[in-house]
């Protein structure tokens, strides 16, 4: 019997290694591409601001992967303005990665790349985040089938340490860094109302954005709906675009 508790309780293990929002953001320790070695925790807290954005790459000198690190130095600016740290992963050297950089810096057309990479040559960060499982085996030439799931996303709270938000696009697709924009807009936007809203599909910054419910306030404004359940309320945003 205990025998078989052990083998479902590593089933169920393998078929929940990821980690979701509402999750706490693990520490851990590793090299950046700058050359330190740091603790996650304590570069968050050197950085500062209000969020810590960590998006992950299966692989250095890929072509997705290339564009998708172009694509966020373009938007470091805003980045910065906003209070957002940015901390990229990939399954390789801390060598490998200032080379890599360099060729992203060309398709940036940029002077540098302005955040710094993680060194995760041994998987330790990959398995701990649940981007790879925990058999997986680092340290040597990986497929990209094994490499599959290694393409993540997570807004991290800077004050809290917990996962706003999470997602994960197959190798083949690039990710759609404008809408990390957007979803950062957004998470502003609630803590600014105080978390009583949400914001609609497709939202903008400076959209109304809608009463959640239980919510009450005096002034809104209701859009009617054939059943006559009056849960579709909008407010003005408190962000301007």
């Amino acid at each position: 019997m205990a025998i078989f508790i052990i083998v479902i309780g590593y089933f169920q293990c393998s078929l929940s290694w990821g980690l979701g929002f509402g999750d706490v953001a693990p520490d851990f320790k590793a090299p950046l591409s700058t050359g330190e070695t740091v603790k996650f925790y304590d570069w968050i807290q050197h950085q500062g601001g209000r969020y810590t954005v960590l998006f992950s790459h299966p692989q250095d000198f890929t072509p997705v992967c290339t564009t998708e690190l172009a694509a966020v130095q373009k938007l470091m600016p805003s980045f910065r303005e906003r209070g957002v740290n940015i901390i990229g992963l990939s399954l390789n050297s801390v060598e490998t990665h200032q080379e890599w950089l360099k060729d992203v810096a060309v398709i940036a057309d940029a002077a540098e790349i302005e955040f710094p990479l993680i060194a995760d040559i041994d998987l330790k960060v990959a398995k701990l985040y649940g981007m790879l499982p925990a058999g997986a085996k680092g340290g040597s030439p990986r497929t990209a089938k094994e490499n599959k799931t290694v393409r993540s996303v997570f807004i991290i709270n800077n004050d809290s340490k917990i996962i706003e938000v999470t997602w994960t696009y197959p190798m083949q697709i690039g990710r759609n860094f404008d809408e990390l924009s957007r979803v950062l807009d957004a998470l502003d936007e609630i803590a600014l109302q105080q978390g009583e809203v949400a914001t609609p599909a497709n939202w903008h910054k400076g959209d109304d954005v809608m009463l959640a419910p239980g919510i009450d306030r005096v002034s809104f404004h209701q859009k009617d709906v054939p059943s006559g359940k009056p849960y579709m309320r909008y407010v003005p945003a408190q962000i301007e675009e």
